[in-house]
């Protein structure tokens, strides 16, 4: 099991000291907010078991020796007609069965692409002005969608078979006229080979029903991606990728004919991926959102192909999918959207719901990720989402965030404090040019230093030198006799450039209608530096926010679009720090860049540390 970046528990949290906002004076004569201070030491919070992966679990299926030399040979080059029939002349080729996938696309898209465009988060690209040539310039999101055929779900969501398949028959005719054989290039990297395989076996009733040459030139095309992946699985950008080529080259063995030797060769290899791609809890090492559900979708299309031919899937592809749904559903706000983390925008409900009703899996969402990295605290009808962990390593990462002690923070279905996220959509419409700013620290509801980001951001979503570790502690404390959470994390980034670390205490109140914080800058040697520098400390809000300053530049009001009112005070020990209100933006669902505002707490610290105690509390 590849290990996730490091996150340190502290068992002994229940021994540290209270951090509590102090009394915040308001204006306008309204009542003091006090945060609550708890009667005797919190103590720690039990933690909900993770289940824990098992190495066992991911191994192949216990087979017989026949099938373990079929396996070797077929691995070593045989080809699989020779091991499965060695006594007659090859299949002809044709596909076994029709796959039912519970998986259903987005209408919209679908019924852009009869329009004539592929409709990518939100951006419109007219199918004729679209190159299918493996080196098109292309933006990222525009050549999965493209050259990983995954529009084809969407197709067979909008209409009939008979009403839509000759959309996708022309598609690939154009496609297949301009890959006629596996080249460089976007189109046959493992993962965009492994997608469009997947795709043309789950959905091909779209494209094999009418011109019987187009037929054969597909299935041939079919036969010859399977054999390009049995070739280059191993050498995929990332596990997720990985994982794409394995279930497409498993998906292959089931479907067509003389398919028995690449099964299993391909179970093997499937479940080894599967075991390198996640962590000990089930989040995918990328701690991306969007590579979580695409992982899960992945698997399900693949149990569909298992069901077609009536053939029980490995166990370890049930578990593996039990595993995946709790990490997901753990970054579900109060409208049961995603929060933007790891590039991913804010993720609609409906795609989620969606997801989750086609795997089967009926979990609730994981409250301490350890290993994800991602702490969920619930209380009334506030929901909060804390990043506790570094920022993926560069051998996993996607579009890596500098994201360290970030949260969101919802009440109902009204997102107060959010990311601005997106990063992984840039390319539709969100513009390519501010990918790398979407990314930064400054672009998540955290602390930065001197306008530096945690970790560092490098170009093609890579991650440099920064967080490498976090120290979470998650504790209990009672308000009015309910339990509430209070989470303390802190990490390094800063540590080597400033000689600082970052400390921040979130405390939810019981009820979910206040939350006060601390965030708190502490010397990493035995003395601090000499000196000042500059902080701010961002809040991003949520869409449709209205946002007024105190006179003192001290505590602000906001006004949320369900009506209610929430003010947010500095406490009196911040020093000369003040709030600003500044532009920001926010992607929503539909990868629509929305322009936002932004609290910012700003000033200059001592080197040698300082507090900034705060406070967010519902008025009315």
């Amino acid at each position: 099991m590849s290990p996730g970046a490091r996150t340190l528990l502290r068992e002994d949290a229940g021994a540290a000291e209270d951090i509590v906002a102090p009394a915040l004076p308001l204006n306008d004569g309204a009542e003091p907010l006090v945060a609550e201070v708890p009667q005797e030491l919190p103590e720690a919070l039990p933690l909900e078991p993770a289940r824990a992966l098992v190495l066992a679990d991911f191994q192949p299926p216990r087979t017989g020796p026949v099938d373990s030399v079929v396996r070797w040979a077929y691995r070593l080059g045989v080809p699989g007609s020779v091991l499965a029939a060695p006594l007659r002349k090859p299949s002809a080729p044709r596909l076994l069965a029709t796959v039912a996938s519970p998986l259903e696309g987005e209408r919209a898209a679908g019924m852009a692409l009869r329009a004539g465009q592929f409709l990518v988060h939100g951006l419109k690209v007219p199918i004729d002005k679209v190159e299918f040539i493996s080196n098109a310039p292309l933006t990222p999101p525009v050549q999965r969608v493209v050259q990983g055929f995954t529009w084809l779900r969407d197709l067979a969501a909008c209409a009939p078979r008979e009403e839509c398949a000759g959309v996708g028959e022309k598609l690939l005719a154009r496609w297949l006229k301009a890959n006629p054989v596996p080249a460089r290039g976007p189109a046959w990297t493992v993962e965009h080979t492994g997608l469009r395989l997947l795709a043309w076996l789950v959905n091909a009733p779209l494209l094999l029903g009418g011109d019987a040459r187009l037929r054969g030139r597909a299935l041939d095309a079919m036969e010859a991606h399977a054999r390009y992946l049995d070739r280059q699985v191993a050498r995929a950008e990332d596990g997720l990728g990985q994982v794409a080529g394995w279930c497409a080259i498993v998906a292959a063995g089931l479907l067509l004919p003389d398919g028995r030797p690449r099964r299993l060769f391909g179970e093997m290899g499937l479940l080894r991926a599967l075991g390198e791609l996640v962590s000990e809890d089930g989040g995918v090492l990328s701690r991306s959102p969007l590579a979580q559900m695409e992982a899960i979708a992945m698997l399900i299309d693949l149990r569909a192909c298992y069901a077609a031919v009536d053939r029980e899937p490995p166990t370890a592809l049930e578990t593996m999918l039990a595993l995946l749904v709790p990490p997901l559903l753990a970054l579900r706000m109060g409208d049961r959207g995603l929060g933007s983390w790891q590039g991913a925008g804010a993720t609609s409900a409906l795609r989620v719901d969606a997801l989750i009703a086609a795997s089967g899996i009926r979990a609730r969402p994981g409250k301490d990720s350890r290993h994800w990295g991602y702490q969920r605290v619930d209380a009334g009808k506030a929901t909060l989402v804390l990043d506790a962990a570094p920022p993926p390593r560069s051998r996993h990462a996607r579009y890596g965030c500098a994201s360290t002690l970030a949260f969101e923070l919802s009440h109902g279905e009204q997102r107060i404090i959010v990311n601005c996220g997106g990063g992984e959509l840039a390319g539709g419409q969100v513009p390519v040019r501010i990918e790398q700013g979407l990314r930064g620290s400054a672009a998540h509801s955290t602390l930065v230093l001197d306008d530096a980001n945690s970790t560092a951001v490098l170009i093609k979503g890579q991650i440099g030198k920064g967080v490498e570790e976090v120290d979470i502690a998650r504790t209990a404390v009672k308000q009015k006799g309910r339990d509430a959470a209070r989470l303390e994390a802190s990490h390094n980034g800063y540590a080597a450039r400033f000689g600082l670390i970052h400390r921040r205490t979130l405390l939810l109140g019981a009820d979910g209608s206040g939350l006060s914080g601390e965030d708190v800058l502490e010397p990493s040697g035995r003395q601090g530096k000499r000196g000042k520098i500059a902080f701010a400390i961002r809040f991003h809000l949520g869409y449709g926010i209205e946002a007024g300053l105190a006179d003192d530049c001290r505590g602000a009001g906001l006004a949320l679009p369900d009506g209610s009112y929430w003010q947010f005070r500095l406490g009196g020990d911040s020093g000369e720090a003040q709030i600003a209100i500044e532009d920001s933006l926010w992607v929503d669902g539909q990868g629509r860049p929305r322009a936002t505002k932004q609290l910012v707490v700003e000033g200059l610290t001592s080197r040698s540390g300082g507090r900034f105690p705060w406070l967010l509390k519902r008025m009315g």
